[in-house]
């Protein structure tokens, strides 16, 4: 029997990276800007209290920033889609043959030869016209459906997750090893973060691990630089 091949059925990396991305970014965020803020308050000499309620407070705020941000960001694509709908929508209606000699000349832009663009725009001028100028005139593949609420609340508790760790850290270790604990447990969960998103599209998680860390360490290494250098001034 020969086998059928569901064209449909088949579950790119990329789709799967597109689903974890915000989860992954929002809790490396929320982590290095914390540990950083930890980094940096350590280095300037604050007192252990300070610290740990500043990087509450950072925690709140990021959480609420980051998750309002991608609210609007997500409702302002929204409103530009439907805008552009709109638009394309009336220049169909008043300009068709101009439509249609645009969609055409995209199809022979793109290696086909003037007839058989001229037939294929017609037939699918005749068959969705406005969703056939959304993908090749606009790349609008798919009408974002996303309910804004929906996709900021996990954008929002990912920063959340993230910057507890080096809180937590901050609370039970010694104020001495605080800001060392910090780096060492930072880094490691960054390695780990970093691995797992590069496995799941499919890349090396080496280089994934080791290109997170290495940012990480980075930001925190500046941002300790920063602090101190503000204590020597103030």
């Amino acid at each position: 029997m020969e086998k059928t091949i569901d064209l449909h059925g088949e579950h790119h990396r990329l789709n799967r990276y597109r689903r974890l991305r915000a989860s992954v970014l929002g809790a490396i965020a929320g982590l290095v800007a914390v540990s950083s803020l930890i980094s940096g308050l350590v280095a300037s000499g604050a007192p252990t209290t300070t610290v740990l309620v500043t990087g509450l407070i950072a925690l709140v705020a990021g959480t609420l920033a980051l998750a309002a941000g991608q609210h609007v960001a997500l409702r302002l694509r929204q409103d530009t889609e439907r805008a552009d709908l709109e638009m394309e929508a009336h220049e169909l209606e008043i300009n068709f043959e101009h439509e249609l000699a645009e969609l055409r000349d995209i199809y022979v832009s793109r290696g086909v030869d003037p007839e058989t663009a001229e037939r294929v725009a017609r037939q699918m001028m005749a068959h969705d016209a406005l969703g056939a100028h959304a993908r090749e005139e606009m790349g609008l593949h798919q009408i974002t459906d996303t309910r804004p609420l929906l996709a900021a609340i996990p954008l929002g508790a990912a920063f959340a997750a993230g910057a507890a760790l080096p809180l937590l850290v901050g609370l039970l270790a010694p104020a001495g090893s605080m800001a060392l604990l910090t780096f060492v447990l930072t880094l490691l969960a960054l390695a780990v973060l970093g691995s797992l998103s590069s496995r799941t599209g499919g890349a090396s998680m080496l280089t994934g691990g080791f290109r997170t860390t290495l940012w990480g360490a980075a930001t925190m290494g500046v941002t300790a630089l920063v602090g101190r250098l503000i204590a020597t001034v103030v």
